[in-house]
């Protein structure tokens, strides 16, 4: 409960209050010891005639002053509680872009500029915590990191990875960056996007260039810029400081005025990068425009309030029931009749002070919504519950008994669920006509069209895979017609010249066996001879083994002598050179399985080596 929305939803009723307290000073006027005859008799003779032993007693006005006040104030409509009708629309996507130029290397913010970009960026990540998130790094040329996702602990896995020395190119180019960021949303459907953009800065030459994407395309560009407006030198991971062509010691500084220019055109934040959180706080805060479209959507959606005045009849019974006698029961009466006929949540005894409109508000906000359908009255509040149940047909049935703009709005959205995007078109355009100003329609509306479109591509690529296939198939059916006619002809000549084979084979079987019988004779000499030779050289090999055993058992220690240095020295560098190589693999492998800087890499080059044989060139001549 939200009590600082309190108010009256019919305040006019409080006017009321004056007439009661006039009634109540009237009312003080009578007395009850009266009666009828104190007209009639003079007053010399009344005090004789008549009692008066009541005289001067009054009519209590507390009880029905406090009865008339409750019915007043119930008939004003005392509320703090709004429930929005609902209208639904495609939900904002962001695209987070990394400066990775080598100016990030900069000290003047310790303990550099990459480092406290890195720990923001995490930030922020916590902070929109709701949509599609997307990831792109650029330098020379820009690539994208993580495509759009809901899962932002994937991007801060990869964010301690993105370093400049992991660029296939130096320089910075963020034009490329934002043409990527602008591409990475159209393509999931986002007509309207959220770009957050950490750098330290950018030239002169470059503002007319983003200017004119601004210009170009709805996104909101906010800005953090990380550094400071005095620099500091590029410290390089080996130590070294970067200088320029001519030998000077580099000295990047932010160029804040820039960078807020360029945030204002595209009606973004720009911040400076702070030690506390306010600066993400900012960036991610609604810019006036979006407040001002948020607020005229909420006035357009038809907002009703929970009214309580209903339930302060529940306090008026009990004080009614002094007044159940003659005579006095038609106040009660005339207090119930003069409620309001069709309030906006009348009273329904019957059915627990509730109507069912207003039961199926409250099974609604307890996500039943097959319940609330059931429930609702109200064409606009049974056909939301259905979308939401996902009954978009019977939720289409729905919004087209109303002829508003929210009801086209809606039935719009039904279709589009539907894939029905023509009719989705259509009826986006009745909303329009009847809302020009309706900006969600457009949205919605562009979006289908541009869905329209793909589906068309897609199956326009299908009829001609599928015509592909046809001919395919055709042309395989052709050659195996072909290959069969062949091997019929195949099988023709070899069942000609099998018995020609037939007869060349018994005439090649007479020539082996007058060749076998020449050759036994040939290999019974070669034998004898080869018999001779071996048992000569194993004479000779048997003499010479005696002579290495000799000399061996002369080179041979006495038993218990231990070995030489000289071996155990390289048994020694053996082992170290069989750690190395286990320790060196073993890095390789963690390196593989944990640490993403090597995939990201080789994804970038090979991305980058594509474009650069598609011709396309940076045009960077910055080098940091």
């Amino acid at each position: 409960m939200n009590f600082n929305d309190f108010h009256f939803i019919r305040p006019v009723w409080l006017l009321a209050i004056i007439a009661l307290m006039l009634a109540m000073y009237l009312l003080r006027k009578i007395r009850v010891s009266q009666s009828g005859w104190t007209k009639l008799v003079p007053k010399h003779l009344s005090s004789v005639l008549l009692e008066q032993g009541n005289e001067g007693k009054s009519l209590s006005l507390a009880l029905p002053f406090l009865t008339g006040l409750l019915a007043i104030v119930a008939l004003a409509g005392p509320t703090w509680q709004k429930l929005p009708q609902p209208v639904y629309q495609i939900q904002r996507g962001s695209v987070l872009i990394m400066d990775m130029s080598y100016s990030m290397y900069a000290t003047d913010i310790t303990p550099n500029r990459l480092t406290r970009a890195r720990y923001k960026a995490i930030d922020l990540l916590d902070n929109l915590n709701e949509g599609d998130i997307g990831l792109i790094a650029y330098a020379g040329d820009a690539f994208v990191i993580s495509p759009l996702t809901e899962d932002i602990n994937n991007i801060k896995l990869l964010l301690p990875s993105l370093s400049p020395d992991l660029m296939p190119e130096m320089g910075s180019n963020p034009l490329a960056a934002l043409y990527l960021a602008n591409d990475m949303l159209a393509n999931a459907g986002h007509v309207e996007g959220d770009i957050y953009w950490f750098t330290d800065g950018i030239d002169f030459e470059d503002i007319s260039d983003i200017n004119d994407w601004s210009k170009s395309f709805p996104h909101r560009l906010n800005i953090l810029g990380v550094g400071t407006n005095d620099g500091a030198p590029i410290k390089l991971t080996n130590g070294e400081l970067l200088k320029d062509d001519k030998g000077a010691i580099v000295l990047p500084r932010l160029s804040s005025k820039y960078l807020a220019g360029v945030a204002n055109q595209s009606t973004g934040h720009y911040q400076t990068i702070s030690h506390e959180n306010d600066d993400i706080e900012a960036l991610t805060k609604p810019s006036k425009n979006q407040q001002e479209k948020q607020q005229g959507e909420n006035n357009n959606t038809g907002d009703q309030w929970q009214e309580a005045g209903p339930y302060l009849v529940i306090l008026l019974l009990p004080l009614l029931l002094g007044y159940f006698r003659r005579g006095v029961l038609s106040v009660a009466a005339i207090l119930m009749f003069t409620l309001p006929s069709k309030p906006s949540y009348a009273v329904d005894f019957s059915n627990l002070w509730k109507t069912k409109d207003q039961q199926g508000q409250q099974q609604y906000n307890q996500e039943s919504y097959d319940t609330a359908a059931a429930l609702f009255e109200d064409p606009m509040w049974k056909g939301s519950a259905q979308y939401k149940n996902g009954e978009y047909e019977q939720a289409l049935s729905s919004f087209q008994q109303l002829d508003t703009a929210d009801a086209y709005y809606n039935q719009g959205n039904a279709y589009a669920q539907l894939k029905d995007f023509d009719n989705a078109i259509e009826a986006y355009d009745k909303a329009l006509e009847k809302n020009p100003n309706d900006e969600n329609a457009q949205k919605n509306k562009a979006l289908i069209e541009e869905l329209k479109k793909q589906q068309e591509q897609q199956q326009q690529q299908e009829n001609e895979q599928q015509q592909g296939d046809q001919s395919q198939d055709q042309q395989d059916s052709e050659e195996q017609q072909s290959e069969q006619k062949e091997q019929q002809n195949k099988d023709s000549q070899q069942s000609d010249s099998s018995d020609e084979n037939q007869s060349q084979s018994e005439q090649k079987k007479d020539d082996q066996a007058n060749s076998q019988e020449n050759q036994s004779e040939q290999e019974q000499q070669d034998q004898q001879q080869e018999n001779s030779n071996a048992q000569q050289n194993e004479a000779e090999k048997d003499l010479e083994q005696e002579k290495e055993q000799q000399a061996q058992n002369e080179a041979q220690p006495e038993e218990g002598e231990p070995e030489t240095k000289e071996a155990q020295a390289q048994q020694a560098r053996q082992e170290q050179i069989d750690q190395e190589k286990a320790q060196k693999h073993q890095q390789l492998l963690n390196k593989v399985t944990d640490d993403p800087y090597l995939l990201l890499r080789n994804k970038m080059q090979l991305e980058y080596q594509k474009r650069r044989q598609n011709g396309s060139q940076s045009g960077v001549k910055k080098k940091w």
